[in-house]
């Protein structure tokens, strides 16, 4: 009824307070009208630019006459940031349907334009031949299964659009196919089962591009694709190995195993940000490889650490303690 996902709006309940719903006792929310309103006003506002974080303080006829004054609208839409939409040709009528259903479920998630719809990445780089000025940002192919090869009909179909970025997304493959195309640049993932996954995913590709000074000779060549997935500042870790494995046997109080298997995967991810910090360098090359591993590795632990954060909450689980300084 107000035209926002699910996971939206149990985020803005339970970080920000942001909505108050009353709870049956079957541990079900209980949603007023007055709450529909609240949740469609904010949902309208952080669309036009408003932080969430400034909303979920403000009553609900505070909104209402944010909604009523233009002017204070047209303001934060100049300030705030614009996402322009990434020119896309999608290879793979079934994905292309999907991304349809996506932007109709979700009118403000992330924004692409088609620039066309092929069956085939040959069929893509032929049409492109009848475009006087073929151009593309992106060039997204869902392929049933990759074999090794794959990545240079890709590079043509890639080529033919003059599209910097290409991303893959498969059902099976060979390592070596995976290989292949990552080392060609291209961004390569097993197609996301949901549509909230997908859309997550799409729109990190919006990501602005950040000035790199030094980092420039560290992502110099990664992909524009990866580079827009792993831009951010890394934190630390905020929970060591000791508790993350005290939390994953807390699990079996609870019906759902999903704070076990984040647990295990923050202790995987973890191990692997510090194992790439140490791998040997045979080049510049290598070493820019392995920093961008590293820095993959610890931008994914700092998702799965909030998703922890969210599971401990549903679950009424008490978090990891946060590692404690060594001492001098």
């Amino acid at each position: 009824m107000a035209g926002m996902p699910v996971a939206t709006l149990r985020i803005w309940e339970q970080r920000y307070q942001a909505v108050r719903p009353n709870t049956a006792a079957s541990g079900h929310r209980l949603y007023s009208s007055a709450d529909v309103e609240r949740a469609t006003l904010l949902r309208r506002l952080t669309a036009q630019g408003h932080a969430i974080g400034l909303l979920a303080s403000l009553e609900t006829e505070q909104m209402r006459e944010m909604m009523r004054a233009p002017e204070l609208v047209q303001v934060n839409r100049v300030e705030a940031p614009l996402q322009t939409a990434l020119r896309t040709v999608v290879v793979g009528q079934a994905l292309a349907s999907r991304l349809q259903r996506l932007f109709e479920r979700q009118p403000f998630g992330p924004k692409l334009q088609l620039v066309g719809v092929f069956g085939s990445l040959a069929e893509s780089a032929q049409a492109a031949r009848h475009f006087a000025n073929p151009s593309a940002d992106i060039l997204l192919w869902q392929a049933g299964s990759l074999q090794p090869g794959v990545h240079q009909a890709l590079r043509v179909a890639q080529d033919a659009w003059r599209a910097p970025a290409a991303a893959v997304f498969y059902r099976f493959s060979s390592a070596a196919a995976r290989a292949e195309l990552t080392h060609a640049g291209a961004a390569v993932l097993s197609e996301p089962a949901d549509d909230a996954a997908l859309s997550q995913w799409l729109a990190s590709l919006q990501c602005t591009e950040a000035p790199r000074s030094n980092a420039a000779d560290v992502w110099g060549s990664i992909s524009p694709v990866s580079r827009g997935l792993t831009e951010q500042t890394v934190s630390p870790p905020l929970f060591d190995d000791a508790a993350l494995t005290q939390f994953a046997g807390l699990s079996s109080a609870v019906s759902c195993e999903c704070p076990s298997h984040l647990a295990e995967l923050l202790l995987q991810v973890s191990a692997f940000e510090k194992y790439s910090s140490e791998c040997a360098n045979r080049s510049a090359a290598d070493a820019r490889l392995h920093a961008y591993l590293q820095h993959v590795a610890g931008s994914a632990r700092m998702l799965f650490e909030k998703a922890l954060e969210q599971v401990a909450i549903a679950e009424g689980l008490p978090l990891p303690l946060a590692p404690t300084a060594s001492p001098i």
